[in-house]
């Protein structure tokens, strides 16, 4: 990280809230020829190229032409050991997960290997424009270690935690109500906080833990008051159906996490496809996130998630890839498929809202909305730029377009990683796309 300020000029764009509470007008800033000034791995100040280049005397300048900075995209959940199954032919979720997912990640009690897929993760995670992930690892520590050794080099804002599981799953992949505590204990000792690192408390999902490892879970929460806590909710019926069956002295799905202290600030569940309004009304009472995955929730054929209901209810939501059920590290190609899931639904989803889903809205599921997910000053200098000539076609249906949402929707459209020209962490160049 450099003390010395850098400045970048060109098209600039970053949300200011969520457009479902301020219209969208009012829900981001866009400079046509602007102007982002870093310092010391922060925003320092953001606006008018024509207001802010009097002040930069002696300040280096980098010009992007044809091209729009944003802030860095955020992922709300996503499973680095299943890089190398991204794509597996597609079956229904629990069965999967016996054919594909498992076989997989038993792999990574080699830590070779695990550092090797923890490099291919972070580098798909990079060229791809997203700078803070809420990772799953494996069962086994070395998957976690190997992660944040990757991140920390690169001075990354990401979360990551071993996986809990100990039933329902081979034994190779199961640990212990104790081991489990053990391990997490010693991950949070060693990584929690250190420089940009987070960790989360990870039990796979209700299925694959005893209640007396999801009270232990719940007991590490309450030890490390800053945690988060990242699991699965709803994500498929027969899903949903079998922890009725494991389960049956709990109201639902979202009670057995709530009676385990497993819910409140912090607490990520991904997919949340089929929930009741009560669990809805008890996500938002207790300040919990869900994460919106559209790739995986096609590919699994789990069923179509309902944004609108989410922000009738005030539940936050952030943007998941869900690699590798999920089919692009694309956070672009997330809201594509986001779109046309909303479509299903008879609804629409705006440009304006896709950036903010990507960016703010994330940053706000995981509280972190201080510290990243736009262009206010003192905030993580993460950002990104999208080339408006990536290829062929979006350089000429942007020459077609009229105004900035045109551009915005059509760079969502037709882009992933191509689109990405260069990514920026804490201030520092850690991806530069060749060519």
């Amino acid at each position: 990280m450099s003390n010395v300020p850098h400045a970048y000029r060109g098209a600039i764009l970053h949300s200011l809230a969520d457009p479902a509470e301020v219209g969208i007008e009012a829900s981001y800033a866009y400079f046509e020829d602007g102007i982002l000034l870093v310092e010391d791995g922060k925003v320092r100040d953001v606006g008018p190229a024509i207001e802010l280049l009097p002040r930069l005397a002696g300040v280096a300048l980098t010009h992007y032409d044809n091209a729009l900075i944003t802030p860095g995209f955020i992922d709300t959940h996503i499973h680095f050991p299943q890089t190398g199954m991204i794509g597996a032919y597609g079956e229904q979720l629990l069965d999967w997960l016996n054919t594909y997912t498992f076989p997989t990640e038993m792999r990574f009690a080699d830590q070779a290997h695990a550092r090797e897929v923890a490099e291919v993760f972070v580098n798909e995670l990079l060229r791809n424009g997203t700078t803070t992930a809420l990772v799953f690892g494996s069962v086994h520590k070395q998957s976690v270690d190997a992660f944040f050794e990757v991140a920390s080099a690169l001075d990354l804002r990401m979360i990551a935690g071993k996986v809990l599981m100990d039933r329902n799953a081979p034994e190779a992949l199961t640990d212990t109500v104790e081991s489990g505590y053990a391990d997490s204990r010693e991950l949070i000792e060693r990584w929690h906080g250190k420089g940009r690192l987070h960790y989360a408390v990870t039990p796979r999902f209700a299925p694959t833990s005893t209640p007396e490892q999801l009270a232990m879970a719940g007991r590490l929460l309450g030890e490390y008051p800053d945690l988060y806590l990242h699991t699965h909710l709803s994500e498929n019926r027969q899903e949903v159906e079998w922890v009725k069956g494991l389960f049956p002295d709990n109201g639902g799905y979202l009670d057995v996490y709530d009676k385990h202290q497993l819910t409140g600030p912090r607490s990520v569940f991904a997919h949340a496809v089929h929930l009741c309004d009560a669990e809805c009304r008890r996500l938002a009472e207790t300040g919990s996130a869900v994460a919106f995955c559209p790739t995986s929730n096609l590919f699994l054929g789990s069923g179509l998630f309902d944004l609108k209901r989410m922000e009738q209810y005030k539940v936050r939501v952030g943007l998941g890839t869900d690699i590798g059920a999920g089919t692009s590290f694309s956070q672009l190609r997330s809201l594509s498929e986001a779109y046309k899931i909303m479509q299903l639904q008879g609804q629409k989803l705006d440009p304006f809202k896709s950036l903010y889903l990507a960016t703010l809205g994330s940053a706000r599921a995981l509280y972190l909305d201080e510290r990243i997910g736009n262009f206010e000053a003192g905030k993580d200098a993460d950002f990104v730029v999208l080339d408006y000539q990536a290829t062929p076609l979006i350089d000429y249906r942007l020459k077609q377009s009229s105004n900035l949402a045109e551009r915005l929707f059509a760079l969502i459209t037709l882009g992933d990683d191509r689109v990405i020209r260069e990514t920026f962490a804490a201030g520092n160049s850690v991806h530069r796309r060749d060519g």
